[in-house]
């Protein structure tokens, strides 16, 4: 007898461990973690080993038990009821509609260095830019999820793999050559001072760095052998990332002085630094060209994504008819509209705090601290499942039993808790303004954004499900 051929869906570890790196690898946020020096490797292995590493292996036992569309939804819904599950997908939306300000203030900063540099700390200029684009790139969206997915293949070749590998590469370069840096390297400079929680404050960024790993999870059953094969990519991407985020962390922090790092300008300061020492500075238009186009073609396929995935939600009667509107390519055209004028308006923080990178620390903050909760709920219930359904069959599963579950999980919930907390310590190493304004936007916004879908299921009617599910019973 001859042996079994593989099923068509499978794919190999290096591909998989690739899938990963491509999600979750990005160089927006490791300005704010430069600003460590070489303390920010520290950060980024502990992040990796509290948080990366416990997420990506809970998921993918979720994800091998549950595979069925929904994701998250399905399975903290399978956990612990339909309101949560709704209020889980709902935070991996929200969160993304905060997040789209800092990201496009990242493609404004870049912008800016096209044309002229002192633009990217402009409170005005950045606002003009981020609508600008936000609103641009929901008109393409409505046209239909083809012409976006092909925008954003250019965007992550331009926007990420060019200028990764570049500042990597320049970074190695400026070391080897001895030219003078502007951090330290020694022990005492890679163990941060943990004793003031402002000092560290930063690293909340980190875990928003690291998220996002659930999304590509359904993979995990893809593999030959996703007990043996998936750890193993896991294994392979966590190397990769932290060496893109470890290695572009230290290039910026080696040519741009520590509290001059710009959050949202950072990595231009240091592409700028590098290409003037080298004499070619011709370059830096063109590079912030690349850059641009990259972030901004990316925004496309961000944009609908989430949306599409509360549209699912939707279609179970838990957002009013509304919501549940789409146009003629299939897009969720209220969902876009609606989260369009979320955008809008708390882009308007750019305007209300003392400058550009404390505006986007304070939106960054608020978009981990959404996500985390949403982490929260996440872990929570991959440990409830092992006693609820310890039946439910699943491709992969958290090695050690149940008591290897209580602690990949705990510990998964504990850092996003701890990660939470943080964010409410105005980091030392920014001006962040008026106390009172910071702590109540966070505050409050949390309140708002987390409170909201579990209003919207408490008042919910049996009118809102679509006609053709209305014999539905639900739960």
């Amino acid at each position: 007898m001859s042996p079994a051929k593989p099923s068509a869906k499978t794919i190999g570890v290096f591909v998989l461990a690739m899938i990963n790196v491509v999600a979750i690898a990005s160089l927006r946020g490791l300005p704010a973690m430069a600003e460590y020096g070489l303390a920010s490797a520290f950060f980024f292995i502990l992040a990796a080993i509290i948080f990366f590493i416990p997420t990506a292996l809970v998921s993918a036992e979720l994800a091998t038990g549950w595979p069925k569309r929904g994701g998250v939804f399905v399975w903290v819904k399978e956990a612990l009821g339909e309101r949560w599950g709704f209020l889980a997908i709902w935070l991996q939306w929200i969160q993304n509609v905060v997040w789209y300000p800092t990201v496009l203030s990242f493609t404004a900063a870049t912008l800016a260095y096209i044309f002229n540099p002192a633009l990217a700390s402009n409170p005005i200029y950045m606002l003009a830019v981020i609508v600008t684009v936000y609103w641009g790139a929901t008109f393409i969206d409505l046209k239909g999820m083809k012409l976006s997915g092909k925008i954003s293949t250019i965007g992550g070749l331009a926007g990420t793999i060019i200028p990764a590998a570049l500042i990597i590469l320049l970074g190695a370069l400026w070391l080897f050559s001895g030219n003078p840096l502007e951090m330290t390297i020694s022990w005492a400079s890679f163990v941060p001072d943990l004793s003031n929680m402002q000092n560290i404050a930063l690293a909340a960024g980190v875990l928003l760095s690291m998220a996002g790993i659930e999304m590509s999870a359904v993979h995990a059953q893809e593999v030959k052998n996703p007990q043996r094969d998936y750890p193993k990519a896991i294994f392979i991407s966590t190397v990769v990332i932290l060496a893109v985020f470890i290695l572009g962390t230290l290039a910026i922090s080696a040519v741009v002085p520590q509290g001059k790092i710009s959050l949202v300008a950072g990595i231009m300061e240091a592409f700028t630094a590098f290409f003037a020492a080298y004499g070619i500075s011709w370059l830096v238009p063109v590079l912030a060209f690349l850059i641009t186009v990259g972030a901004a073609t990316q925004v496309t396929t961000w944009i609908a994504g989430p949306s599409r995935g509360l549209l699912e939600t939707a279609k179970e009667g838990d957002l009013p008819p509304f919501f549940q509107k789409v146009n003629k390519n299939g897009m969720p055209v209220n969902l876009l509209l609606v989260q369009g004028a979320i955008v809008t308006a708390l882009s308007l923080v750019f305007l209300l705090m003392p400058n550009v990178s404390s505006s986007y620390w304070i939106l960054t903050v608020l978009t981990a601290q959404i996500y985390l909760l949403m982490y929260v709920l996440l872990f929570a219930s991959a440990i409830k499942l092992r006693y609820s359904q310890p039946n439910v069959k699943r491709a992969f599963r958290v090695p050690g039993g149940n008591a290897g579950m209580w602690c990949i999980a705990g510990m998964g919930l504990l850092a996003s808790l701890f990660g939470i907390l943080l964010g409410y310590f105005p980091p030392a190493q920014l001006q962040t303004g008026n106390i009172l304004f910071f702590e109540a936007f966070l505050i409050g916004g949390l309140a708002l954004l987390a409170g909201a879908p579990l209003l919207i299921h408490h008042f919910r009617k049996p009118s809102w499900l679509p006609g053709k599910a209305k014999g539905k019973k639900r739960r």
